[in-house]
């Protein structure tokens, strides 16, 4: 391409410091180095870890910063040594790496990368440097692939090349927050046919979670959620039952427990709250029920110990389990195959110059995901 080797200047929505609303500025991109990939996002949806990131409650995180990590777009350019993908490609960047060369990913059970922001930050490239600047400041990269940006440049190892009849205004939710709920019932929990299900929030993570429940042969799925208005997305994804808890005057847990009689074989918090939490663990079998993490906490928790003596299992999930550069093709394959839609999570479309009234649709808990065009 014509841009190949040059410094490009896009678009990109920067957050300059916590608490402060994005700025659509005009930035330089500069050129891969070796080992990496420059790639024009074409679409990218926002994800409530986002948010988190624009309060400053998310560890690790330096600003000026470009979020985004839920997007899809297609090759620009390739630095020396990159042999995975070429420009002209259709790709996802991974939000979580597979270096394919670390312990973690040696282990066929393990989906974690020892490069990965939760064992050293991804504000900068391996490099220790940017490619991103703006009015002559260095900028930071979110989990290395900061899409709320028209070009972005990441490590060959969180890139996945994907089918080239994808539609990238689509698959952009494979990225993050599909795959994490579906792969959490499916991969974490390794729900079985004929099992009670209960998933606490009904974000897209949530949602995906009833999907892969469904999937995976849930006989009941109950979805708890305080906004009522999500009850009828549930029910068309798979939920058997809504509850909220406001309409009662006694835990969560234990309404669960009455319902099943002796608690859900597997639950899952999808939203990071303590409090919901400890309500998802003590919902499930106290024997036999797996309780799943996917909400991201960002406090200490407490618990009582005998949650966990009697054989609860309490886990957590990243990115649902899936090794990303292997996996994620294939779930955009399976998407194109019709084994899932994940369409229906989307509810807003937006030019990206409205990002941020796209945050504000996500924290009035009127939008599922919001997909931003450049």
């Amino acid at each position: 391409m014509a841009t190949a080797g040059k410094v490009i200047r896009c678009r990109a929505a920067v957050a300059w410091a916590p608490g402060k609303p994005l700025s659509v500025e005009e930035v330089e991109v500069a050129p891969p180095k070796a080992g990496e990939v420059r790639i024009k996002i074409v679409a990218t949806s926002i994800c409530h870890t986002d948010d988190h990131v624009l309060k400053g409650s998310l560890q690790k995180v330096e600003f000026p910063v470009i979020p985004g990590h839920e997007g899809a777009g297609i090759v620009e350019s390739i630095g020396q040594g990159v042999t995975s993908v070429k420009p002209g490609d259709k790709v996802i960047p991974l939000c979580l790496p597979q270096c394919g060369e670390c312990s973690f990913c040696q282990n066929p059970e393990s989906n974690y990368c020892q490069k990965t922001h939760f064992s050293e930050p991804q504000n900068l490239l391996p490099d220790k440097t940017s490619r991103f600047t703006c009015k002559g400041k260095q900028i930071h990269h979110y989990l290395w692939i900061s899409t709320f940006a028209e070009y972005t440049v990441v490590p060959e190892y969180a890139v996945a090349k994907i089918d080239a009849a994808a539609p990238l205004d689509k698959v952009c939710l494979i990225a993050c927050g599909f795959s994490t709920g579906y792969g959490a019932a499916i991969n974490t929990a390794k729900v079985k046919p004929g099992s009670t299900c209960a998933i606490f929030g009904l974000g897209g993570v949530g949602l995906s979670v009833v999907m892969g429940c469904k999937a995976a042969g849930a006989a009941r799925i109950i979805a708890v959620d305080i906004n009522k208005d999500k009850f009828a997305k549930a029910r068309e994804l798979g939920a058997t039952d809504c509850i909220n808890p406001r309409d009662f005057n006694k835990p969560t847990q234990e309404v669960l427990t009455e319902m099943t009689g002796q608690g859900v074989d597997y639950s899952f918090e999808a939203i990071g709250h303590v409090d919901t939490m400890i309500a998802a663990l003590a919902s499930c079998n106290a024997s036999t029920g797996v309780c799943v993490m996917v909400g991201v906490l960002n406090s200490e928790i407490s618990i009582d110990p005998v949650l966990l003596l009697t054989g609860r299992t309490w886990k957590g999930t990243l990115l649902g389990g899936w090794k990303t550069r292997e996996c994620i093709p294939k779930l955009v394959s399976s998407y194109l195959e019709g084994k899932f839609n994940s369409d229906l999570l989307i509810t807003h479309t937006l030019p990206f110059a409205k990002v941020n009234e796209g945050f504000e649709l996500l924290r009035a808990g009127k939008s599922i995901r919001t997909v931003l065009l450049f």
